[in-house]
């Protein structure tokens, strides 16, 4: 396949101390790719790298497109597309308004975009007058996913979209994945519940230590021993 992002060597440091080592890797086009590791690996410092949202060196390329120098705002342009792990909501503004604002590097999409969002969390639909920040932590979660969608991403990366939620509601995020690959979207998705995570991805990086430990084929590293040990508390 097609890769879409390409990654080569990539270091990311906070002053001295360097979180990501030299990392290499890729997401084809239309793939899910999963990256699982311990707190601490250099998995969400990779994903704000990639958006831009932090220094770093090595080599980034994007559509065949190298992503030097270029700001947050263009590769969200470009449609690369970042949902962090805080969600990074306005909280004193509407549901409504909160979507809105995804809506507004794709304004010609608006509309079909924003009804396919609303179809597939309901929930939104029925607090569009709410204001975020009143919301629970499944609806926010729902609701920083929603509003990326509306800016019609063409590789979109999750960081922990599992976090801190119930059972019931990671299953219906990881239900709109599988449906935004249906759709041709591309996905990195970081995430620390790495049974989930392998079992929504064509491919897979174990991440350790700011480096890359292990890579393979999702189903190959559910079934690798050191990873159910480590990650899927199997022994």
């Amino acid at each position: 396949m097609t890769a879409l992002l390409e990654v080569n060597d990539l270091h990311v440091a906070y002053g001295k101390v360097e979180a990501v080592r030299g990392i290499s890797l890729s997401v084809p086009e239309g793939g899910v790719v999963a990256i699982v590791g311990p707190n601490g690996a250099g998995k969400s410092s990779l994903l704000n790298a990639l958006a831009g949202a932090l220094p770093a060196t090595g080599e980034v390329r994007y559509g065949g497109r190298s992503l030097a120098g270029l700001p947050v705002e263009d590769r969200v342009a470009a449609g690369l597309c970042l949902v962090p792990e805080r969600r990074e909501l306005f909280a004193d503004m509407t549901v409504a308004d909160n979507l809105e604002l995804g809506a507004f590097l794709a304004r010609s999409q608006r509309r079909d975009n924003l009804a396919w969002v609303l179809e597939v969390f309901p929930r939104l639909r029925e607090r569009l007058q709410q204001k975020a920040g009143t919301l629970s932590g499944g609806e926010q979660q729902m609701l920083a996913l929603g509003r990326a969608l509306l800016s019609a991403p063409r590789l979109l990366m999750l960081d922990e979209p599992s976090l801190g939620l119930a059972p019931l509601i990671v299953r219906e995020i990881f239900r709109v994945v599988r449906q935004l690959r249906e759709r041709g979207v591309s996905l990195l998705i970081v995430e620390q519940n790495a049974r989930v995570a392998l079992q929504v991805a064509d491919h897979a990086y174990v991440i350790e230590n700011g480096s890359v430990a292990l890579s393979g084929s999702a189903a190959a590293l559910a079934s690798d021993p050191r990873v159910a040990a480590a990650y899927l508390g199997a022994t």
